[in-house]
C-alpha cells in the first residue's frame, strides 16, 4: 500500500523525535551526577565483658543504630564508618579472636539491613576470616538492597597487626556503583605512594577512608592525585571525619560537637589546569553560566570543573571547547620535554 505524504511526514517526524528523546537521555545520564554522602566518626565504646561476646555483639549494634540515626534522615547515597567498627574497644587480641567467633555475620547483617532500609551504600571495615581461613582487615561495600558488592582487604597493616595475625592483601579493587567507581584505603594503607599510584591508574569518582588515625594533609595528597573525592571515617581521638573535593579541599567536616559529617557533592567533575584555558574557560562559563561550576583555590594553577546541567555533562562540556583533562595535559608537557632533552 502507497503511503500518503502526510503520512510519510509524520513518520519521519516521529522517528527523528525518538531520536532525540534517546540522545537527550544518554546525554542526561552522564551529567550532574549528584550524590550525598555521610562520614560517622566515632570510637566504638568499651564494653563490659562479663555478659559475654553475644551480649557485647547485641551492644555493638544498639550503639551504631544511635549512631545511624544521626544521619539517615538525610537520605544518604553513601554513608562511612571507620575500621574496626564492629568491634568493642580495649580487648586483647585473645579475647579479639573470641568475639570474632562469637559475631560471625551478626553485624554485618545488620549494616546490611540498614543500607537496604535507606536505599544507601554502606562501608565499614571488620576483621575477619576469608575463605582460605585467614584474618584479614577487611573494608566491605554494602549495596542498595544490603548486598555485600565486595570487599577490600586491607594492603598495609601495622606491624603490630601483621604480627597479632592479620594477613596483607594485594589486590586494590575498584567497585562500580550506581553514581560511579568506589575505592577503600585503610588507615596505615595511607602512608604508602605505591598503593595511591595504583589507585591513580584505576581512577576512581571516590575514595572512602576508614580509619583509626587522621592522616592530616596526606587525605589531601590522595584526593588530588588521585583527582578523586576523598570521604573520611576517623575513630577517636578527636580527629574530624572529613570530605574532601579532588582539589583536596575540606568541604563537609564533622565537629567538636557533633561526630558526623553529610556533603551533597557531583561527581560529574573534572580537574583541569589554567594553561592555554583562560580564554576557553572563559567562553565555557558564558554559553552555560550557572549550569557549569568553576572552583578556583588558588596558588594551584589547577581548576575543579562541574557539570550542573541536567543535560550536558562535563565531558561533552570540555570537548565542545578543545579543553583538556590536567592529567592530559601533564602527559602533553612530558612528551614536549622529551621531544627537546639533549
Amino acid at each position: 500500500m502507497e503511503m500518503t505524504g502526510k503520512l510519510k511526514r509524520g513518520m519521519i517526524s516521529a522517528f527523528l523525535c525518538s531520536m532525540v528523546c534517546c540522545m537527550s537521555l544518554l546525554d542526561t545520564a552522564n551529567a550532574a551526577n549528584r550524590i550525598r554522602v555521610a562520614t560517622i566518626g566515632e570510637r566504638t565504646p568499651t564494653l563490659d565483658k562479663s555478659g559475654g561476646y553475644q551480649k557485647m555483639v547485641q551492644q555493638m549494634i544498639a550503639f551504631w543504630k544511635r549512631e545511624l540515626d544521626q544521619v539517615i534522615h538525610d537520605d544518604p547515597d553513601l554513608i562511612v564508618l571507620p575500621e574496626n567498627a564492629d568491634f568493642p574497644w580495649g580487648l586483647t587480641q585473645d579475647e579479639k579472636n573470641e568475639y570474632v567467633k562469637v559475631r560471625g555475620n551478626q553485624i554485618l547483617d545488620f549494616f546490611a539491613s540498614v543500607a537496604k532500609s535507606t536505599n544507601s551504600y554502606l562501608v565499614y571495615s571488620m576483621r575477619r576470616y576469608d575463605e582460605k581461613g585467614l584474618l584479614r582487615n577487611s573494608g566491605v561495600l554494602l549495596g542498595r538492597n544490603g548486598e555485600t558488592i565486595g570487599m577490600y582487604d586491607k594492603n598495609y597493616p601495622t606491624i603490630k597487626e601483621t604480627e597479632s595475625g592479620i594477613i596483607p592483601g594485594t589486590e586494590v579493587p575498584v567497585f562500580d556503583c550506581d553514581f560511579g567507581k568506589l575505592a577503600i584505603a585503610i588507615c596505615y594503607d595511607l602512608n604508602f605512594d605505591e598503593l595511591r599510584e595504583r589507585y591513580v591508574a584505576l581512577d576512581p569518582d571516590i575514595i572512602v577512608f576508614p580509619s583509626a588515625y587522621h592522616g592530616g594533609f596526606v587525605q589531601s595528597v590522595w584526593a588530588y592525585t588521585c583527582r578523586a573525592f576523598f570521604v573520611g571515617a576517623i575513630s577517636g581521638r578527636g580527629a574530624p571525619s572529613q570530605v574532601r573535593n579532588p582539589l583536596g579541599e575540606v568541604v563537609a567536616s564533622s565537629t567538636n560537637y557533633f561526630n558526623y559529617a553529610v556533603a551533597d557533592i557531583n561527581l560529574d567533575y573534572r580537574v583541569v589546569h589554567l594553561d592555554y584555558h583562560r580564554g576557553k574557560l572563559k567562553d565555557l562559563k558564558k554559553k552555560y553560566g550557572s549550569s557549569v561550576h568553576i572552583k578556583d583555590p588558588g596558588e594551584l594553577g589547577v581548576l575543579l570543573v562541574t557539570s550542573e546541567n541536567e543535560s550536558v555533562g562535563v565531558a561533552a562540556m570540555l570537548k565542545e571547547f578543545g579543553i583538556d583533562v590536567v592529567n592530559d595535559y601533564f602527559k602533553r608537557s612530558q612528551l614536549v620535554k622529551k621531544q627537546h632533552e639533549i
